[in-house]
């Protein structure tokens, strides 16, 4: 499959700590990326592929992405999710929603059955009863590591994805960051910020939620390919402009239209994996 491309990330600032740790999250993200090469195997859609890479990232309790989200204040688990279809710009996504075992699959469901593109709290709640996702208790998504730890994260999860018919998407979701007030929303399910498709780029980003909204950083990145930048280039640049800011950490993922993939980071490590037609690579 020339030129087609899974990169997947499973979080800035989460390589620190145990060997151990560091493997299962080496391990989760080849899972992943597998994950969505398979579905473009198959003759699966970027949109497909990003979103069944996303899924398996949020069902691995090691990410802080649906089963695994760290905690709010009040010890429960409020989830943000967004996908992006790069040939349509098409995007749906959702904040702040309790009780949804696999935020990315009902951001897909308002992307593409609804007329609208951020669904938040009860409305999300309401949508997803509309057509029929199973809802499932809170704290069921709760690990026993997050509540004896309850310890500060920003691991968020992402696809970036180009097809073999050459479009593009990107898929985010996290937990958001341990401690935050419920009710908050972070960079993720908001377009342009933790998430963006185009037909040029796909970008997903993870870190410091606040410090990419100000910066909308996966446009940045996407700008920064737009202008004839390579994906890593833009990847870096897109970096660079954070630290300069001195607003936080951050991690971002970037796909081109050509295939090529780029990733950088400015937290002590970004857990990521991609597969190419050059073949498969994994890192924390």
């Amino acid at each position: 499959m020339k030129n087609a491309a899974v990169l997947v990330h499973g979080g800035a600032g989460t390589g620190a700590g145990d060997a151990a740790g560091a493997g299962r999250r080496r391990r989760g993200c080849l899972a992943a990326a597998r994950g969505g090469w398979r579905v473009l195997e198959a003759g699966g859609s970027a949109v497909e592929a990003a979103e069944a890479a996303v899924v398996i990232l949020e069902d691995d309790p090691e990410f802080n992405a649906g089963t695994g989200s760290v905690l709010n204040r009040d010890g429960g688990v409020e989830t943000d999710a967004a996908i992006m279809d790069g040939a349509t710009l098409a995007a749906g996504a959702i904040g702040a929603v309790q009780g949804i075992r696999n935020p990315i699959r009902l951001a897909r469901a308002v992307m593409e059955e609804s007329p609208h593109v951020l669904l938040v709290t009860e409305g999300a709640l309401a949508f997803a009863r509309s057509r029929g996702f199973d809802l499932v208790d809170p704290q069921s998504l709760v690990v026993p590591a997050r509540r004896e730890r309850w310890e500060q994260s920003h691991g968020t999860v992402g696809a970036v994805v180009r097809d073999r018919g050459g479009e593009l998407a990107a898929a985010t979701s996290t937990g958001g960051i341990f401690g935050k007030l419920p009710g908050r929303v972070g960079d993720t399910p908001l377009i342009g910020c933790g998430t963006y498709a185009d037909g040029v780029a796909a970008v997903s980003a993870t870190g410091v939620g606040e410090a990419i909204i100000r910066l909308t950083l996966a446009r940045l990145a996407a700008f920064a390919v737009e202008r004839g930048a390579t994906a890593q280039e833009a990847a870096d640049q897109a970096i660079a402009r954070l630290g300069v800011s001195g607003l936080g950490e951050a991690g971002v993922i970037v796909i081109a239209a050509t295939g090529e993939p780029g990733f950088a980071y400015n937290s002590s490590a970004l857990a990521r994996a991609g597969i190419t037609a050059a073949g498969e690579f994994v890192a924390v």
